[in-house]
């Protein structure tokens, strides 16, 4: 099979019109490219106060997540329901969606007469420009940490206070939210522990009652579990187990 040659001038005019029709495409490329520029303003104070708040208010829009966690009773629930879970043993029934979903039309439930409040005191009269936007923010705070104040434990509150070397409060009212809020939330860890391990006693007992009828019937290999999830499941059930879960976690934050 023979080969396909070129003339020398062919491959010396492409490498020519290659050399020419690429620089020309880069420029046009280039030129056409758009910019990006990031402009903070003339330099007036007025204008860095603005950027400034609007940098402020991305921060906090991003960190909302975990402010809704701290400082609501989002945390107790969740962690009882996950503690309900395994304690039934099934494994991923109900799935994490369904048991988070729960949990927060749970919390606006319960924070439903706190948020009220905040409405009430503090973004209405912000919104009709009756109190400027600090104003706004303490009384908004204020509620909160009335609310924290009321589930957490003294003992909690002293150790925060004493790390932060604070002079003793008259009342509870008088601390700052950066140190309600850790306290709030070990308390509320404490009290879900406590739930938690209050729901598991029921289930541990039919576990030891079958795990101890297998091995006297000589079916170790048998796992216990696969027999008294059925136990477990229909104890739930007979019990009115949600009913009772769940009116117990919202009567616990009365």
């Amino acid at each position: 099979m023979s080969r396909i040659r070129f003339p020398r001038e062919i491959l010396i005019f492409v490498l020519l019109l290659f050399w020419t029709i690429v620089p020309a495409s880069a420029a046009d490329i280039s030129n056409a490219a758009p910019s990006l520029t990031i402009n903070l303003g003339s330099g007036t104070p007025q204008q860095m106060s603005v950027v400034v708040q609007i940098l402020l208010l991305l921060t906090v829009l991003s960190l909302a997540p975990a402010l809704f966690i701290m400082v609501t009773s989002f945390t107790r629930i969740v962690i009882v329901l996950s503690f309900l879970r395994h304690a039934l043993g099934t494994q991923q029934t109900p799935p994490n969606q369904v048991l988070i979903s729960l949990a927060l039309f749970l919390t606006l439930f319960v924070m439903s007469p706190v948020w009220q409040k905040v409405n009430a005191e503090a973004l209405q009269p912000y919104l009709e420009q009756k109190v400027t936007q600090s104003e706004a923010l303490d009384r908004a705070a204020g509620s909160a940490r009335g609310f924290m104040l009321r589930q957490v434990r003294e003992k909690d509150l002293a150790l925060f206070v004493d790390m932060a070397k604070l002079p003793a409060p008259k009342s509870p009212s008088e601390l700052p939210i950066h140190v309600v809020i850790p306290a709030f939330m070990i308390s509320e860890l404490r009290t879900a522990f406590q739930i938690g391990f209050l729901l598991f006693l029921p289930f541990i007992i039919i576990d030891i009652v079958v795990a101890s009828i297998l091995m006297s019937m000589g079916m170790m290999m048998l796992p216990p579990v696969m027999i008294s999830l059925p136990f477990k499941l229909i104890l739930f059930v007979l019990a009115d187990g949600w009913y009772l879960v769940v009116g117990s976690l919202v009567k616990s934050f009365a």
